[in-house]
């Protein structure tokens, strides 16, 4: 792997839940015995997963089911480490050293051997799970500030991604020769090899490209002109061209700034956030150099209120409007709605250029509510999650509101789905759905509850019978192939949720 494109290529999937699991030893000496701790509780919930394992174990794993005590040590002492990471002693302490890096260098938890653990200002603000909106104004402070070339990892390029992408996108629309529809697909591994932070020379670079080769020049005449800015440094032809091109895609649309176009083959800023993107031009387009590695990440941890202010998720939360949710409607065949829902179910990855750049947990509720507007016409669907000029999500409702809120007749009907599954799921969805199902009806409101999920958790159907029997709240809960198989053969949302539950009786 080439060192220029590590950020990139590094997964932010599971972060949240990595940090979870250290924030309860924040301040705490970062020891043997807390790696070893941490590592264990990593195992135990399957957030990371050695390969000598037992059929039960990976079975269990696959349920989202935690480890017992004793299958958690049996598979911890079966997988000695053998990795190394420089700074931290081989085995468990570099392995952490992996899962935590690129916490530390987004300026969430800092950490060395023999050191506190310390998660930043940012840090806490991610984990506050009563703010989900929280991620993106998290990852908006990071990536306005996050310097490739910083003393965590000394690179080739010298620029803030974010920045240069902003300001290419800029040059690129206020040509008149160009559609303005920002920056192609296929020129971003242009902008992940650029060495510097001189925008209008990229978009020069673009400009002659586009002139040459049109807006789809072949995968051959991108990769030689990557090989000219890389200087013979070893690549991975297939990364640069598509895997670190959408993983940098993913990131940068979690800071709500970036917009995809003309079905995905286009990059673009995001219209609402105009005020935004002004703002972090004018303070941020000109970085400062850090010498150690403590004073990057005090920088890049702190939050900045006033950026986080031109946020529209923190003044005014603009969500979907029904002409940009049927626009999506009719874009998508019921098929391709029905393959994208199962893929996640399956938790695979999905193919469609505009899809597989939403985060799965957004991209189930997008498509969730995709999914009823197609079979349910008359059912009104208001999704609650933030969306971009294009109508697609770019953060989750603010805490406190439903993932959906759906009216049929003289009933309301909250929608509500998450991509977790096995204990996870009853900690942290159970009370929630609660929660938003009991204000509702203290509103006034015929109300009941859809719970859709992969795979549904024998605790959460538990809680969902308690608050039944106790406090008279319907929850009615389906895994994602049901409801759509349900979805398919019912003409009511009622009908879909009360016709089979996937809890066993």
């Amino acid at each position: 792997m080439f060192k220029i494109f590590q950020l990139a290529f590094e997964n932010t999937d599971n972060l949240y839940e990595l940090l979870w699991t250290l924030y309860k030893y924040n301040n705490s000496i970062l020891t043997p015995i807390v790696i070893e701790d941490v590592a264990k509780e990593l195992i135990k919930s399957g957030l990371y997963q050695p390969m000598k394992v037992s059929d039960i174990v990976k079975s269990k794993w696959k349920q989202g089911i935690e480890l017992s005590e004793i299958e958690t040590e049996t598979v911890f002492e079966d997988n000695p480490q053998s990795h190394k990471e420089a700074g931290f002693d081989k085995g468990w302490a570099s392995r952490f050293d992996t899962w935590f890096k690129i916490a530390k260098e987004l300026g969430f938890v800092y950490y060395w051997q023999g050191e506190k653990i310390v998660f930043s200002e940012s840090g806490k603000m991610l984990l506050d799970k009563d703010k989900p909106e929280n991620e993106q104004m998290v990852f908006v402070n990071a990536f306005a500030k996050y310097q490739r070339d910083n003393p965590f990892r000394r690179v080739l390029n010298k620029n803030v991604p974010l920045i240069l992408l902003i300001q290419t996108i800029q040059y690129l629309n206020e040509d008149n020769t160009f559609k303005g529809a920002g920056i192609s697909r296929k020129e971003l591994p242009l902008l992940l090899c650029w060495r510097d932070d001189n925008a209008q020379n990229l978009y020069l670079a673009i400009k002659k490209l586009r002139k040459e080769h049109g807006y789809t020049p072949s995968d051959e005449t991108i990769l030689a002109l990557c090989d000219d800015l890389l200087d013979d440094v070893k690549r991975d032809e297939n990364s640069i061209i598509s895997d670190y091109t959408d993983d940098f895609i993913r990131k940068m649309r979690l800071t709500g700034l970036i917009s995809v176009r003309g079905g995905g083959r286009f990059i673009d800023i995001n219209s609402k956030e105009k005020e935004t993107v002004t703002y972090i031009l004018k303070n941020y387009a000109k970085p400062k150099q850090y010498i150690t590695e403590k004073a990057f990440f005090d920088y890049i941890g702190e939050v900045d209120k006033e950026l986080i202010k031109n946020l529209l998720v923190y003044k005014s939360p603009v969500r979907a409007t029904n002409t940009e949710l049927e626009k999506w409607v009719n874009h998508y065949k019921w098929e391709e709605i029905k393959a994208e829902m199962l893929n996640l179910a399956e938790k695979k990855s999905s193919k469609d250029s505009i899809l597989k750049v939403i985060e799965a947990p957004l991209r189930l509720e997008f498509l969730t509510s995709l999914a009823i507007l197609k079979k349910l016409t008359n059912v009104t669907v208001k999704p609650n999650f933030i969306s971009d000029d294009e109508g697609l999500p770019t953060s989750f409702a603010a805490g406190g509101n439903p993932d959906i809120e759906c009216s049929e007749d003289d009933e309301t009907i909250l929608v509500e789905v998450t991509m977790l599954t096995g204990t996870q799921q009853h900690i942290r969805e159970s009370y929630s759905v609660q929660r938003h199902l009991q204000d509702f009806i203290n509103k006034g409101s015929k109300a009941f509850s859809l719970f859709i999920s992969p795979k549904v958790f024998q605790d959460t159907c538990g809680h969902a019978e308690y608050i039944q029997f106790k406090y008279k709240l319907a929850v009615k809960i389906l895994d994602i192939s049901l409801f759509l198989t349900q979805l398919e053969t019912n003409n009511t949302l009622h009908n879909v949720a009360y016709t089979q539950s996937s809890c066993k009786s």
